[in-house]
């Protein structure tokens, strides 16, 4: 997946327990790729969550910056134990969290999040600036939630779109990273069948239908490989509810990727997307298509 030239992993953090898990997995992240680190508060008025304009700052104010100075510098530390062989910058930025992370996003290799913020990150809840971010970032997000495992494989939702494709080549850059197996999984739903109801019998039509599925993810799957004999590939085609499955290979799984557009009935952020950023038991990566189309490849 091709990145800026020496783009950093960026993490968001606001000195909450979430914020500090995603700083130990930013660090990881940055370690693994042989890229610099930058931390980054977002800084606004505390009472009125607007940007604080330079100049206004009274011995109040002060207080509150110092102590955002002190949240970054704390972030960096710890940081340094988990990759101290890792450049490390950290900065308070004046400005709202979202906002301030599609700008971080633009020039960044990965955006890491926690699923839950604080303080300066208040916005950043499920369902807030985590899926904003998710949805508007300009390169991977990583939300961090559940459990981070050492094992387990990298599991990557598979449609056959050109979203899925891109996810897919992060998710196998990320298990040869890693050194574990990758996991794709192609779930589909026949006419009769929809996320709500799965469990019906299989017919000739579900018969055929598996043919065609499995069709799609072997091309999907075409030259993977060969670009990376090292990494092992499971595949999986299931019937049934991408929501629930993924979930469910969440639960052993170090990292589960997905891609930010796919079809309405399938990887669309919003839905599944956004059920996993909800219900995932591990990390979670939202990768977007490559820019007008452009081929992926490179580097992490």
């Amino acid at each position: 997946m091709t990145a800026v030239a020496g783009a950093p992993v960026v993490v968001g953090v606001d000195g909450s327990r979430r914020s500090l898990d995603a700083v130990e997995t930013a660090a990881a992240e940055a370690a693994l790729r042989h890229r610099p680190l930058r931390i980054v508060h977002a800084f606004g008025w505390p009472s009125l969550g607007t940007p604080v304009t330079p100049g206004l700052a009274g011995p109040s104010l002060r207080a509150f910056r110092d102590q955002a100075d002190e949240i970054a510098h704390e972030a960096s530390l710890l940081a340094a134990k988990v990759a101290p062989d890792t450049s490390i910058t950290a900065q308070v930025l004046d400005g709202g969290p979202g906002y301030v992370l599609r700008d971080e996003s633009r020039q960044a290799a990965l955006l890491v999040l926690g699923d839950r913020g604080l303080g300066g990150f208040s916005e950043l809840l499920i369902g807030s600036v985590a899926v904003q971010t998710a949805t508007h970032g300009a390169c991977p997000v990583l939300v961090v939630r559940g459990e981070r495992r050492s094992a387990g494989p990298i599991v990557v939702g598979v449609d056959g779109s050109a979203a899925s494709v891109r996810a897919l080549d992060f998710a196998v850059e990320e298990a040869a990273l890693r050194g574990t197996e990758l996991l794709a999984l192609h779930v589909w739903t026949s006419s009769s069948s929809t996320e709500l109801n799965d469990t019906l019998p299989i017919s000739a039509e579900a018969w055929s239908g598996d043919q065609e599925e499995n069709r799609v993810l072997a091309e999907a799957l075409a030259g993977i490989a060969q670009r990376h004999p090292d990494v092992p590939i499971r595949r999986e085609v299931v019937r049934g509810s991408a929501r629930r499955l993924l979930v469910e290979r969440s639960r052993t799984a170090q990292l589960v990727v997905v891609g930010k557009r796919a079809s309405v009935a399938r990887l669309l952020l919003g839905s599944v997307s956004q059920h996993l950023i909800h219900h995932a038991a591990c990390p979670t990566a939202v990768v977007r298509p490559a820019p007008n189309g452009a081929s992926s490849g490179g580097g992490p």
